[in-house]
């Protein structure tokens, strides 16, 4: 990988939940949004979203920014599950919510970037979900990004 691709993927990761000063301190300045999904009290699920300028560190953004198409009103970056919850619809719970609360927020064109590969992958690896469980709640595969992931988009009305 090469120092630009490292520096990307250092910046998705950051943004996905790796780095928990980073996603603290945006909690503290306002400018945090997810989907959270609990059991009791503990949250063992989340979907995170806002508009690109908030979530810009995605990867293979200049693949992104070369293609011409606007820009969407939010982004789907980051679903994450605490491994003891996976398997149990926490995820397209926490998508579920996320669109809710787009669509409160006056809706707009949601985009994301879920894998997009056959075959079985790592947890690790599935930060932004998979094509299908997109497909499932409306979402239109749009074209591939990189060589394991997609863009799909979906039009979410205001509630």
């Amino acid at each position: 990988m090469g120092a630009r691709a490292t520096v990307e993927r250092e910046t998705e990761i950051r943004a996905c939940g790796g780095n928990e000063q980073y996603k603290h301190q945006r909690v503290l300045d306002g400018c945090a949004h997810a989907a959270l999904v609990f059991e009791g009290d503990d949250a063992v699920g989340w979907c995170e979203y806002g508009p690109p300028d908030e979530l810009p560190g995605v990867y293979h953004a200049k693949e992104l920014a070369a293609s011409g198409d606007p820009l969407p009103d939010y982004r789907l970056t980051c679903l994450f599950v605490d491994r003891r919850h996976r398997g149990r619809g926490v995820a397209s719970a926490a998508l579920r919510g996320a669109l809710a609360l787009i669509a409160q927020a006056g809706g707009g064109v949601v985009e994301t970037y879920p894998r997009d590969a056959p075959g079985k992958t790592s947890a690790s690896f599935l930060y932004n979900g998979v094509r299908p469980m997109f497909e499932k709640a409306g979402f239109a595969y749009v074209r591939p990004k990189g060589t394991k992931n997609c863009i799909m988009r979906l039009t979410v009305p205001q509630s």
